[in-house]
């Protein structure tokens, strides 16, 4: 198995993390920069991560994971925890294009209506998830927790979000700070 994307993607971390100690070779890009040619040759899409696997080209992470979840015969995710996804992914995806914005020079707290939207879903989603996640719905690590923990932990990397209202997300980053892979994955040490 090849895994493709960048070590600074939540997305991507949170397969390399699925994936934990199995063996499969990591290939990292500069999607914005050297390697987008690579990337738009390899994906459609134009997301990370993808995961090759033999014959079969993988190009989303819900897709992976829900893959590598028949793969390796983990017990699928129940339909709670396949809405709780969609949260993280809202939130997640809201930010990536926040700071997309940032990085292209705008004023991401102008009252732009994309802007004011996607603070919107932030906020929406992550009181839903700090919700569920006073109520234990991360306490153990499994995929969900994996997503949420990525989240929470680039989201602050990135000053994205102000977790000060939101002590249980902080919560899940702190109890699974020491799992397998958290450590080797961090975005801070892709440099």
């Amino acid at each position: 198995m090849k895994l493709i994307g960048s070590g600074t993607s939540p997305y991507v971390r949170r397969t390399r993390l699925l994936l934990g100690d199995r063996p499969y070779e990591f290939e990292s890009l500069d999607i914005y920069g050297a390697d987008r040619d690579a990337l738009r040759a390899r994906n459609p899409a134009l997301k990370i991560p993808m995961l090759v696997d033999g014959g079969r080209t993988l190009y989303d992470s819900r897709v992976i994971a829900r893959y590598l979840s028949d793969k390796f015969e983990h017990a699928p995710l129940s339909w709670d925890q396949e809405n709780l996804l969609t949260l993280v992914d809202a939130a997640n995806d809201s930010m990536v294009a926040l700071v997309l914005s940032h990085k292209s020079g705008l004023d991401i707290h102008d009252g732009a209506t994309f802007h004011e939207l996607q603070h919107e879903r932030i906020g929406r989603a992550m009181t839903a998830l700090e919700d569920v996640a006073a109520d234990g719905a991360f306490d153990a690590w499994d995929y969900p927790a994996i997503c949420v923990y990525c989240l929470v932990d680039w989201a602050e990397m990135r000053e994205m979000f102000d977790f000060a209202e939101h002590p249980a997300l902080r919560g899940v980053r702190e109890r699974h700070r020491g799992q397998p892979m958290v450590a080797e994955t961090d975005p801070r040490r892709a440099g």
